[in-house]
């Protein structure tokens, strides 16, 4: 049911669905207001652009006056004096998830982009090559809801009155009263379904849990739907094997409907053909590096293809995109030092993002800063491929465990066992005691033609800010290890 509302408002308006809600909301003509603990980019900037002011901190003065209706974030908790607040005064309210299909899915294609990797630059990649066509067509573009920036468009959301609606799917909970994945509110036509790992070890209680997710969300696309899958992953094959629709793979392997052949990166690009169906289909040129990249490349222009686009409208769009912000965005490049932000939040991701690195700055010393902030590298689950992903960097910081004291002592990572067992692999690894001491260590240690990852989910103290004034100002006193490093645990 549409909302019938003025004034809607927003609680933790500054996650990045929600504040693509939020915008797309204002675009319907409703009041939105909306608050939140913290506000940092770039949410808070595209908040800011919409003349959509944060209120900081949660307090029951933010729902003055009274609002129609207040959407509930997924990271709101009972407790929370504003949701508290809409409970006591039983002011009606909703999930993110569920305003999205009732205001804008309901007589539309839904075209949902999920898994546990590639998710945002995948879905960002397919309305590129949809707004790509529509222009060509001089048409309007697609509506999308993406959880980041799309540098193409400058935004995470779109609304047109177009047939097809594209999505992120996110496999995270809706709500405090609301625990299935937010995906389960989308009803797909299509699926594209990049990779399927354990993650969210805060709401997941295994992989078998995680893959249930996923079976699930396959289930929901009708017969004459399309999935297209990843062929590289045995759990991908088993969240899609017992699909009612056609199921189309992707990837390296033979036999597969869109095969990837020829990879090459060169000069930060990369190349590559694809084959349909066993045949030449489209060569694609993507100006950044990764090969995982190239394989989200190719999830969009399959899913596109299968939907109708053109491959001239593909092969233009995938030359011209331009990423997403904190997804291998070059910061800033001072004294010689370039200075990357990328969403990190499970070791596979980073070692997509530090291979990534290597082939595009092949001669460069390459630092990896690490804040372990989301829920699943909070915890020891993956102690051991984070050491393997991490040893891909030539200089390696690590942060505390982000709001340590929030998970149990037996399922906290320990930053500095990380650490222990890198230099006993004889890799250069130093764990800080907070941002102000990482940002002296890596300006007093980088040397032109360096390139620093800074790896986190979150705000990480303003790192991305602090560091290149650091790096742009006065030459930096050099710091010993031992002013920045914590003690290391024994034993």
């Amino acid at each position: 049911m549409k909302i019938e509302t003025k004034h809607v408002h927003l609680i933790g308006i500054c996650g990045t669905a929600m504040a693509s809600l939020a915008g797309m909301l204002q675009l319907e003509g409703h009041t939105v207001t909306g608050s939140d603990a913290a506000a940092y980019p770039p949410m808070s900037d595209l908040l800011e652009a919409l003349g959509i002011t944060v209120m900081e901190p949660y307090s029951e003065k933010n729902l003055e006056p009274r609002p129609d209706l207040v959407i509930v974030g997924n990271a709101i908790s009972r407790g929370n004096v504003e949701l508290e607040y809409v409970l006591d005064q039983r002011i009606p309210f909703r999930s993110m998830a569920q305003t999205v299909y009732e205001e804008f899915l309901v007589g539309r294609e839904s075209l949902v982009v999920a898994g546990t990797h590639g998710k945002t630059t995948t879905t960002s990649m397919l309305a590129w090559i949809y707004e790509t066509a529509a222009r060509m067509r001089f048409e309007r573009g697609p509506s999308f809801l993406i959880g980041g920036v799309a540098e193409n468009f400058g935004t995470s959301f779109q609304l047109a009155p177009s047939a097809s609606f594209i999505l992120e799917g996110d496999e995270y909970d809706t709500a405090f009263f609301d625990k299935g994945p937010k995906f389960m509110h989308y009803f797909p036509d299509a699926v594209i379904l990049t990779h399927v790992e354990f993650d969210h070890a805060d709401i997941y209680r295994d992989l078998d849990a995680v893959k249930i997710a996923f079976k699930r969300l396959v289930n929901l696309v009708p017969r004459r739907g399309r999935v297209v899958a990843f062929d590289g992953s045995s759990n991908v094959s088993e969240c899609v094997e017992k699909a009612f629709c056609k199921v189309e793979r992707y990837g390296f392997a033979e036999g597969s409907e869109w095969q990837v052949r020829d990879l090459v990166h060169r000069d930060g690009k990369t190349e590559w053909q694809v084959w349909r169906a066993g045949k030449p289909w489209l060569e694609l040129v993507l100006p950044m590096a990764g090969e995982h990249n190239a394989l989200n490349a190719t999830a969009a222009a399959a899913l596109a293809a299968g939907q109708g686009i053109d491959a001239e409208a593909i092969a233009n769009a995938i030359v011209s995109f331009k990423s997403v912000k904190r997804r291998l965005e070059v910061r800033a490049v001072e004294r010689g030092v370039t200075v990357i932000d990328d969403f990190a939040h499970h070791p596979t991701a980073i070692r997509e993002t530090l291979r990534a690195l290597r082939s595009a700055y092949p001669q460069s010393r390459l630092w990896a800063v690490l804040e372990p902030r989301s829920n699943t590298l909070r915890r020891n689950v993956f102690e051991r491929e984070l050491v393997d992903a991490l040893s891909l960097a030539d200089e390696v910081v690590l942060a505390g465990v982000f709001k340590q004291e929030s998970i149990p002592e037996s399922e906290r990572l320990h930053p500095e066992a990380v650490v222990r067992a890198l230099t006993a692999q004889g890799h250069s690894a130093l764990l800080a005691a907070n941002v102000e001491e990482i940002v002296a260590h890596v300006a007093s240690g980088a040397r032109a033609g360096d390139v620093v990852a800074i790896l986190s989910n979150g705000g990480f103290d303003g790192i991305y800010e602090k560091l290149p004034a650091r790096l742009a100002g006065p030459p930096a006193v050099s710091h010993s290890a031992k002013a920045v490093a914590l003690p290391l645990a024994q034993g």
